[in-house]
């Protein structure tokens, strides 16, 4: 299994505005300086994370999900990332896990963050993805579920977990510390993708972005309340002599949720 180039894009968003959050990605995406293999986008990158799901939900298929794919075939890497989406009445905050030949698969948030009455206006997801790219088991996850650990749990030997997010500044702490711990736990990669600046409702975002190995350590410095775009290599073989030195993942407690 070769290595995996993932590209994380922390920046603001406009507020209730597709048109222009597209516009901003497709430029930030256009200007990577190198090859990747996917491309990350926070959680509602088209519209900062909302309530009026319907006034800015969109169908499936709608306008988002073509442009993702047109830009995960234009730049041959996986683009994934979640908007509102309407289906048979209900809205969902779903995550696209988009490939280079415009297949995709989707993610529902499984954890409604009722803190903010997001359960009052979405429908939760039922069951977790794990997608199979480049020989690399991916197990795609949105904001609120990071709190969840036995959500997140590994029990189905995935090699990177990816959380994408609207995690306000105040709580930037446990976003923190939850990332880590969900690579040590796990075993593996753990990539975070916050958005920056402020939102309609005044609420202010840190960013934070980064990727942890499966020790826990960050894989670079995350950068704080900046935008930026960074590319960063997931190796194979280190994680899997991590796994074998300490082979904590053979110690996991076996048991079923109902």
């Amino acid at each position: 299994m070769n290595d995996l180039k993932i590209t994380i894009i922390q920046t603001e968003l406009h507020w209730h505005n597709p048109k222009a959050n597209r516009s901003d990605f497709a430029q930030l995406i256009e200007n990577i300086e190198e090859s990747t293999d996917v491309i990350i986008l926070p959680e509602m990158f088209t519209t900062g994370f909302t309530m009026a799901a319907t006034e800015n939900a969109e169908p499936e298929p709608g306008e988002t999900l073509h442009w993702m794919q047109q830009q995960a075939t234009q730049n041959q890497a996986v683009i994934t990332g979640s908007l509102i989406i309407e289906q048979h009445g209900h809205f969902y905050n779903r995550m696209y896990w988009v490939e280079p030949n415009g297949d995709y698969q989707s993610y529902d948030k499984k954890h409604l963050f009722t803190y903010a009455d997001e359960h009052h206006h979405f429908t939760a997801g039922r069951e977790r993805l794990i997608v199979e790219y480049k020989g690399w088991r991916v197990c795609p996850l949105v904001c609120y579920d990071l709190r969840f650990p036995v959500w997140s749990r590994n029990d189905v030997d995935y090699d990177v977990l990816i959380y994408i997010a609207n995690w306000p500044a105040p709580r930037r702490a446990a976003w923190q510390s939850l990332l880590k711990a969900r690579a040590i736990e796990n075993m593996a990669y753990v990539a975070g993708v916050n958005r920056i600046g402020s939102d309609g409702n005044d609420l202010h975002y840190a960013g934070d972005s980064t990727i942890y190995n499966a020790v826990g350590e960050p894989m670079s410095v995350p950068d704080i309340q900046t935008p930026f775009v960074e590319t960063l290599t997931l190796c194979n073989d280190t994680l899997q002599q991590q796994r074998s030195h300490f082979g904590f993942l053979n110690d996991r407690d076996n048991f079923t949720l109902k």
